[in-house]
């Protein structure tokens, strides 16, 4: 960490103590720092690697080391030999992260960088829920926070879900927890009849079916894509439907020129640079705003993510308790994602 002066070092101490109310640093960034040059110096400075979620602005995916769905970049980070992880996401996945690599500090650029869905389900209501389904095993979408996962059996991602669902013996009920859309799908493709806790994601559940009709059928070529997150009469309507990743793969191998997007349009950034040849339209939401950002995704900027590098802060801590319960629930969905041959490969 580079000397301060004594101005700068009473600024850095009360930008600390007020952490945990901003939840970023709230320091002056000089707006004529190259901040991509400053970036991928203390990644080199600190032995540091960038994971960006698709979901964030362009320019964070830009100087990302590794861009992915949130699990997926959680292990590669594991995988290599970095002290320091910076997760351009939101708060569950830097835990995720935390858990897979206890050993490595975790930095968020933003702690208020939350989760509708993850939030949608606080654990002290949670596990009351849980106590009336006492012959039931707990199935949770990985979007949840490290305290759900230790009350949890299995994660899954949506990737990975349907197999999940499908390993489980038929006579065993299941509680799925906490995304209710992605819940009724699989209730839908696995025929599985599931107590599913009522949670949602506020991006995925805001798309507009009558905008949506109106856009296809100014757009007549166009495939309708959606991530499962959606609710069941956006799904109704797509032509496929698939995890962030699964949607972009669909995207590079399709042989359609022109897609209508219903999932966080920050994914449209790797679309268009994976094919620049086709069309990639948002999917419109019920708001009066033209696109369905997440609001929290987008609390994170090249300025938070250079401070939190340069003082390495906020970083994201857990309980030893927290990791050794919730991570058995990762590593179970990781072993029969192993089997499955869907190649997220346990440790």
């Amino acid at each position: 960490m580079q000397p301060l002066d004594c101005a700068m070092t009473t600024e850095l101490a009360r930008a600390i103590q007020n952490l945990e109310r901003n939840g970023f640093l709230d320091l002056e960034v000089d707006p004529e720092l190259d901040l991509v040059a400053e970036i991928n110096r203390l990644k080199r400075e600190k032995n540091a690697v960038i994971l960006a979620h698709y979901y964030q602005d362009s320019e964070i995916q830009d100087v990302a080391d590794f861009i992915g769905d949130s699990l997926g970049l959680s292990q590669k980070a594991a995988q290599t030999n970095a002290d320091i992880i910076v997760f351009a996401g939101v708060h569950f996945m830097a835990e995720t992260a935390k858990m897979l690599s206890p050993q490595k500090k975790v930095l968020l650029p933003d702690l208020k960088a939350g989760c509708s869905l993850a939030d949608s389900c606080p654990p002290h209501l949670f596990r009351p829920f849980k106590e009336k389904y006492p012959d039931h095993i707990v199935v949770s979408y990985i979007n949840c926070s490290a305290e759900m996962k230790t009350l949890t059996d299995i994660c899954c991602t949506s990737t990975n879900a349907v197999a999940i669902i499908e390993s489980i013996p038929k006579d065993q009920p299941i509680i799925f927890a906490p995304d209710k859309n992605l819940g009724a799908y699989l209730i839908k493709k696995t025929g599985r009849d599931m107590v599913l806790w009522n949670g949602t994601c506020m991006v995925h559940e805001i798309f507009s079916h009558e905008r949506i009709v109106k856009l296809k059928a100014r757009h007549p070529n166009a495939k309708f894509i959606a991530h499962p997150e959606c609710e069941p009469h956006i799904l109704e309507m797509a032509d496929f439907i698939g995890s962030t990743t699964g949607l972009l793969k669909f995207t590079i191998s399709d042989s359609a020129t022109e897609y209508i997007v219903a999932t966080e349009p920050g994914i449209l950034h790797q679309m268009q640079k994976a094919s620049p040849h086709k069309t990639f339209i948002p999917a419109p939401p019920q708001n009066n705003c033209a696109c369905n950002e997440c609001p929290h995704m987008k609390r994170n900027t090249m300025e938070k993510l250079y401070l939190c590098m340069t003082y390495e802060q906020p970083e994201i801590t857990l309980p030893d308790w927290v990791i050794e319960q919730g991570v058995r629930s990762i590593n179970r969905m990781l072993a029969i994602s192993e089997k499955a041959g869907l190649g997220l490969k346990k440790d």
